[in-house]
């Protein structure tokens, strides 16, 4: 694997390189640990939720506070990814950091099309319909949610498909190394 000399500090100053946005009960304990270790292992910094979040701190506010001082995020979308309210949120800050400071996005779509996402059809829908039923006095709050869904379902992202995963992790590792190495002017 490649290894990146201090990329946080040269990379505009920011604490980290990767925020990782994910589902807890899809991917916590397999994918997306994996995906963080190759991460790490490859000199990269990465925040997710649980392993860096202070104690006695509003978790929002401490997720919202690791997107805004990271350079990039990787975006997780599993099955249910839309079914949470926590990960929306994180969907719709990150959007707001792309639009407003340059933040780069990362999709990955592990076992879901993309398609849907974009069309929020399927799953997608049902998350939906249960959000607006609990959120029905904030049509704002899920407009945001849906618009950001969208925005990052459109840009071009990795897709698991049919391939191994610890291949697939390798791919990705290596092509934010080069986007970081970029940046940062790596030889």
């Amino acid at each position: 694997m490649l290894s990146l000399p201090s990329t946080s500090s040269s990379i505009s100053r920011k604490k980290y390189d990767v925020f990782l946005s994910f589902r807890g009960e899809d991917t916590r304990k397999n994918f997306t640990d994996h995906l963080y270790d190759a991460l790490r292992r490859s000199g990269i910094t990465a925040f997710r939720d649980g392993s860096k979040l202070e104690s006695g701190e509003d978790i929002a506010s401490e997720l919202f506070r690791a997107i805004q001082q990271s350079w990039c995020s990787v975006i997780v979308f599993s099955g249910t990814y839309a079914f949470s309210s926590w990960c929306l949120e994180e969907l719709a800050e990150i959007v707001k950091q792309k639009n407003e400071k340059g933040h780069k996005v990362f999709p990955i779509f592990y076992d879901v099309d993309p398609c849907d996402l974009r069309k929020q059809e399927e799953k997608v829908e049902e998350a939906f319909a249960k959000h607006e039923e609990r959120y029905k006095e904030d049509k704002e709050r899920i407009l945001r949610w849906r618009n950001a869904l969208t925005q990052v379902a459109n840009i071009k992202g990795w897709h698991l498909n049919n391939r191994h995963e610890s291949e697939f992790i390798g791919d990705i590792v290596r092509k934010i190394s080069a986007k970081l190495c970029d940046i940062s002017n790596c030889s």
